[in-house]
Protein backbone atom coordinates (compact mmCIF):
# COMPACT_ATOMS: atom_id res chain seq x y z
CA UNK A 1 0.00 0.00 0.00
CA UNK A 2 1.47 3.33 -0.91
CA UNK A 3 1.62 5.88 1.64
CA UNK A 4 -1.25 7.88 0.48
CA UNK A 5 -2.95 4.79 0.12
CA UNK A 6 -2.63 4.38 4.31
CA UNK A 7 -2.86 8.09 4.87
CA UNK A 8 -6.56 8.14 3.50
CA UNK A 9 -7.11 4.81 6.03
CA UNK A 10 -5.76 6.31 8.92
CA UNK A 11 -7.89 9.41 7.96
CA UNK A 12 -10.86 7.57 7.62
CA UNK A 13 -10.52 5.55 10.52
CA UNK A 14 -10.23 8.70 12.58
CA UNK A 15 -13.05 10.29 10.94
CA UNK A 16 -15.23 7.22 11.68
CA UNK A 17 -13.75 7.09 14.99
CA UNK A 18 -14.80 10.70 15.82
CA UNK A 19 -18.34 10.07 14.26
CA UNK A 20 -18.60 7.06 16.88
CA UNK A 21 -17.71 9.04 19.63
CA UNK A 22 -20.13 11.89 18.59
CA UNK A 23 -23.20 9.62 18.33
CA UNK A 24 -25.89 10.23 20.93
CA UNK A 25 -28.17 7.60 20.66
CA UNK A 26 -31.21 9.53 21.88
CA UNK A 27 -30.40 11.70 18.40
CA UNK A 28 -29.41 8.72 16.46
CA UNK A 29 -32.63 6.84 17.19
CA UNK A 30 -35.25 9.42 16.88
CA UNK A 31 -33.11 10.50 13.16
CA UNK A 32 -33.69 6.85 12.26
CA UNK A 33 -37.21 6.77 13.29
CA UNK A 34 -38.13 10.28 11.16
CA UNK A 35 -36.02 8.47 8.28
CA UNK A 36 -38.72 5.82 8.75
CA UNK A 37 -41.33 8.00 9.19
CA UNK A 38 -40.47 9.42 5.61
CA UNK A 39 -39.92 6.05 3.44
CA UNK A 40 -43.45 5.13 5.21
CA UNK A 41 -44.78 8.75 3.79
CA UNK A 42 -42.94 7.36 0.04
CA UNK A 43 -44.42 3.86 0.37
CA UNK A 44 -47.83 5.23 0.90
CA UNK A 45 -47.34 7.41 -2.21
CA UNK A 46 -46.09 4.68 -4.07
CA UNK A 47 -48.82 2.02 -3.72
CA UNK A 48 -50.94 4.64 -3.99
CA UNK A 49 -50.03 5.37 -7.55
CA UNK A 50 -50.20 1.32 -7.84
CA UNK A 51 -53.87 1.48 -6.50
CA UNK A 52 -55.09 4.08 -9.19
CA UNK A 53 -53.17 2.12 -11.67
CA UNK A 54 -54.92 -0.68 -10.76
CA UNK A 55 -58.06 1.15 -10.64
CA UNK A 56 -57.77 2.64 -14.35
CA UNK A 57 -56.77 -1.04 -16.05
CA UNK A 58 -59.87 -2.20 -14.27
CA UNK A 59 -62.01 0.49 -15.33
CA UNK A 60 -60.60 0.24 -18.92
CA UNK A 61 -60.97 -3.78 -19.05
CA UNK A 62 -64.37 -2.67 -18.06
CA UNK A 63 -64.81 -0.12 -20.79
CA UNK A 64 -63.58 -3.15 -23.28
CA UNK A 65 -66.02 -5.51 -21.71
CA UNK A 66 -69.12 -3.45 -21.94
CA UNK A 67 -68.25 -2.32 -25.93
CA UNK A 68 -68.04 -5.86 -26.89
CA UNK A 69 -71.43 -6.59 -25.84
CA UNK A 70 -72.56 -3.33 -26.99
CA UNK A 71 -71.25 -4.51 -30.54
CA UNK A 72 -72.77 -7.80 -30.20
CA UNK A 73 -75.74 -6.85 -29.54
CA UNK A 74 -75.52 -4.84 -33.01
CA UNK A 75 -75.13 -7.47 -34.54
CA UNK A 76 -77.42 -9.50 -33.01
CA UNK A 77 -79.61 -6.55 -34.29
CA UNK A 78 -78.11 -6.11 -37.70
CA UNK A 79 -78.75 -10.17 -38.38
CA UNK A 80 -82.55 -9.58 -37.44
CA UNK A 81 -83.01 -6.97 -39.83
CA UNK A 82 -81.39 -9.63 -42.59
CA UNK A 83 -78.05 -7.31 -42.66
CA UNK A 84 -75.68 -10.12 -42.37
CA UNK A 85 -72.70 -8.17 -43.68
CA UNK A 86 -73.54 -5.40 -41.38
CA UNK A 87 -73.91 -7.58 -38.92
CA UNK A 88 -69.84 -9.14 -39.60
CA UNK A 89 -69.04 -5.99 -39.17
CA UNK A 90 -70.62 -5.87 -35.42
CA UNK A 91 -69.14 -9.29 -35.05
CA UNK A 92 -65.56 -7.57 -36.71
CA UNK A 93 -65.70 -4.56 -34.16
CA UNK A 94 -66.33 -6.52 -31.00
CA UNK A 95 -63.31 -9.06 -31.79
CA UNK A 96 -61.39 -5.68 -31.29
CA UNK A 97 -62.75 -5.02 -28.35
CA UNK A 98 -62.52 -8.60 -26.86
CA UNK A 99 -59.03 -8.70 -27.82
CA UNK A 100 -58.06 -5.18 -25.83
CA UNK A 101 -60.38 -6.37 -23.03
CA UNK A 102 -57.88 -9.79 -23.15
CA UNK A 103 -55.15 -7.54 -22.98
CA UNK A 104 -56.27 -5.12 -20.11
CA UNK A 105 -57.56 -8.74 -18.37
CA UNK A 106 -53.62 -9.46 -18.06
CA UNK A 107 -52.19 -6.19 -17.31
CA UNK A 108 -54.83 -5.59 -14.65
CA UNK A 109 -54.49 -9.01 -12.85
CA UNK A 110 -50.92 -7.89 -13.12
CA UNK A 111 -51.10 -4.77 -11.46
CA UNK A 112 -53.81 -6.10 -8.96
CA UNK A 113 -51.16 -8.83 -7.88
CA UNK A 114 -48.48 -5.89 -7.48
CA UNK A 115 -50.79 -3.56 -5.68
CA UNK A 116 -51.17 -6.99 -3.49
CA UNK A 117 -47.99 -7.36 -2.97
CA UNK A 118 -46.83 -3.43 -2.46
CA UNK A 119 -50.21 -2.98 0.67
CA UNK A 120 -48.23 -6.60 2.25
CA UNK A 121 -45.05 -4.60 2.42
CA UNK A 122 -46.37 -1.66 3.39
CA UNK A 123 -47.58 -2.65 6.21
CA UNK A 124 -44.72 -4.74 7.48
CA UNK A 125 -42.98 -1.47 6.71
CA UNK A 126 -45.49 0.30 9.07
CA UNK A 127 -45.36 -2.90 11.97
CA UNK A 128 -41.75 -2.35 11.80
CA UNK A 129 -41.67 1.24 12.35
CA UNK A 130 -44.18 1.16 15.22
CA UNK A 131 -41.80 -1.69 16.77
CA UNK A 132 -38.60 0.61 16.34
CA UNK A 133 -40.47 3.52 18.02
CA UNK A 134 -41.07 1.52 20.93
CA UNK A 135 -37.89 -0.35 20.97
CA UNK A 136 -36.55 3.71 20.60
CA UNK A 137 -37.73 4.25 24.05
CA UNK A 138 -36.61 1.52 25.66
CA UNK A 139 -33.14 1.84 23.96
CA UNK A 140 -33.02 5.48 24.73
CA UNK A 141 -34.23 5.09 28.43
CA UNK A 142 -31.05 2.47 28.55
CA UNK A 143 -28.58 4.76 26.91
CA UNK A 144 -29.66 7.34 29.80
CA UNK A 145 -29.21 4.59 32.92
CA UNK A 146 -25.73 3.45 31.33
CA UNK A 147 -24.79 7.25 30.78
CA UNK A 148 -25.97 7.73 34.52
CA UNK A 149 -24.15 4.54 35.84
CA UNK A 150 -20.82 6.25 33.85
CA UNK A 151 -21.11 9.19 35.64
CA UNK A 152 -21.48 7.59 38.80
CA UNK A 153 -18.70 5.37 38.53
CA UNK A 154 -16.69 8.71 36.73
CA UNK A 155 -17.14 10.04 40.14
CA UNK A 156 -16.56 7.41 42.32
CA UNK A 157 -13.09 7.54 40.29
CA UNK A 158 -12.56 10.78 40.69
CA UNK A 159 -12.67 10.62 44.44
CA UNK A 160 -10.62 7.65 44.93
CA UNK A 161 -7.92 9.47 42.59
CA UNK A 162 -8.09 12.93 45.18
CA UNK A 163 -7.45 10.49 47.87
CA UNK A 164 -11.10 11.80 49.66
CA UNK A 165 -11.60 8.88 51.34
CA UNK A 166 -8.46 8.43 53.03
CA UNK A 167 -8.44 12.03 54.11
CA UNK A 168 -11.46 11.74 55.97
CA UNK A 169 -9.58 8.37 57.66
CA UNK A 170 -6.63 10.32 58.24
CA UNK A 171 -8.95 13.69 59.86
CA UNK A 172 -11.16 10.45 61.70
CA UNK A 173 -7.70 9.07 63.21
CA UNK A 174 -6.31 12.38 64.08
CA UNK A 175 -9.69 13.64 66.02
CA UNK A 176 -9.38 9.61 67.71
CA UNK A 177 -5.48 10.87 68.53
CA UNK A 178 -6.87 14.08 70.22
CA UNK A 179 -8.82 12.77 72.14
CA UNK A 180 -6.64 10.20 73.31
CA UNK A 181 -4.14 13.00 74.55
CA UNK A 182 -6.82 14.92 76.17
CA UNK A 183 -7.80 12.32 78.21
CA UNK A 184 -4.02 11.43 79.16
CA UNK A 185 -3.22 14.91 79.81
CA UNK A 186 -7.03 15.03 82.17
CA UNK A 187 -5.01 11.72 84.18
CA UNK A 188 -1.71 13.29 84.53
CA UNK A 189 -3.17 16.79 86.14
CA UNK A 190 -5.38 14.40 88.62
CA UNK A 191 -2.30 12.02 89.47
CA UNK A 192 -0.18 15.22 90.08
CA UNK A 193 -3.13 16.39 92.29
CA UNK A 194 -3.17 13.57 94.17
CA UNK A 195 0.74 13.90 94.36
CA UNK A 196 0.99 17.23 95.67
CA UNK A 197 -1.72 16.61 98.55
CA UNK A 198 0.54 13.41 99.65
CA UNK A 199 3.24 15.57 99.39
CA UNK A 200 1.70 18.75 101.53
CA UNK A 201 0.60 15.72 104.00
CA UNK A 202 4.38 13.89 104.24
CA UNK A 203 6.20 17.65 104.74
CA UNK A 204 3.43 17.93 107.40
CA UNK A 205 4.27 15.12 109.63
CA UNK A 206 8.14 15.84 108.90
CA UNK A 207 8.04 19.26 110.39
CA UNK A 208 5.43 17.89 113.38
CA UNK A 209 7.91 15.48 114.29
CA UNK A 210 11.14 18.19 114.13
CA UNK A 211 8.68 20.11 117.03
CA UNK A 212 8.67 17.75 118.74
CA UNK A 213 12.50 16.60 119.11
CA UNK A 214 12.81 20.39 119.27
CA UNK A 215 10.55 20.52 122.47
CA UNK A 216 11.88 17.64 124.12
CA UNK A 217 15.63 18.87 123.79
CA UNK A 218 14.48 22.03 125.23
CA UNK A 219 13.05 20.22 127.85
CA UNK A 220 15.77 18.56 128.45
CA UNK A 221 17.93 21.27 128.61
CA UNK A 222 15.59 22.66 131.26
CA UNK A 223 14.90 25.68 128.56
CA UNK A 224 11.45 25.16 127.96
CA UNK A 225 9.05 22.86 129.70
CA UNK A 226 8.45 19.33 129.10
CA UNK A 227 5.89 18.72 126.72
CA UNK A 228 2.84 17.09 128.09
CA UNK A 229 3.24 12.83 126.94
CA UNK A 230 0.83 11.99 124.15
CA UNK A 231 -2.07 10.13 125.27
CA UNK A 232 -4.00 7.43 123.00
CA UNK A 233 -7.36 7.48 122.57
CA UNK A 234 -8.07 4.30 124.47
CA UNK A 235 -5.71 5.48 127.00
CA UNK A 236 -7.97 8.24 127.47
CA UNK A 237 -11.61 6.42 127.49
CA UNK A 238 -9.54 4.37 130.40
CA UNK A 239 -8.32 8.03 132.13
CA UNK A 240 -12.13 8.86 131.75
CA UNK A 241 -13.54 6.06 133.55
CA UNK A 242 -11.06 5.76 136.36
CA UNK A 243 -12.16 9.56 136.99
CA UNK A 244 -15.57 8.73 137.21
CA UNK A 245 -14.89 6.16 139.24
CA UNK A 246 -12.99 8.34 141.78
CA UNK A 247 -15.75 10.91 141.91
CA UNK A 248 -18.32 8.48 143.17
CA UNK A 249 -16.29 6.94 145.72
CA UNK A 250 -15.36 10.46 147.15
CA UNK A 251 -19.00 11.52 147.61
CA UNK A 252 -19.60 8.47 148.93
CA UNK A 253 -17.63 8.95 151.97
CA UNK A 254 -18.41 12.90 152.69
CA UNK A 255 -22.08 11.34 153.19
CA UNK A 256 -20.59 8.78 155.36
CA UNK A 257 -18.92 11.37 157.76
Amino acid sequence: MSIFGRLGTLLKANINDMITKAEDPQKVLNQLVMDMQEQLIESKKMVAVAIADEKRLKKQLDEQIRLSQEWEKKAMMAIRAGNDELARQALQRKQEHDTQAADFQKHWESQAQATAQLRNVLMQLNNKIEEAKRKKNLLIARAQRAETQKKIQATMHGLADNSAFSAFDRMAEKVDRSEAEAEAQAELVEHMEGDDLARQFEKLEQTSGGDDALAALKAKMGLAPAAAPSISLTELEELEALTGAGAGSGEKGGTGF
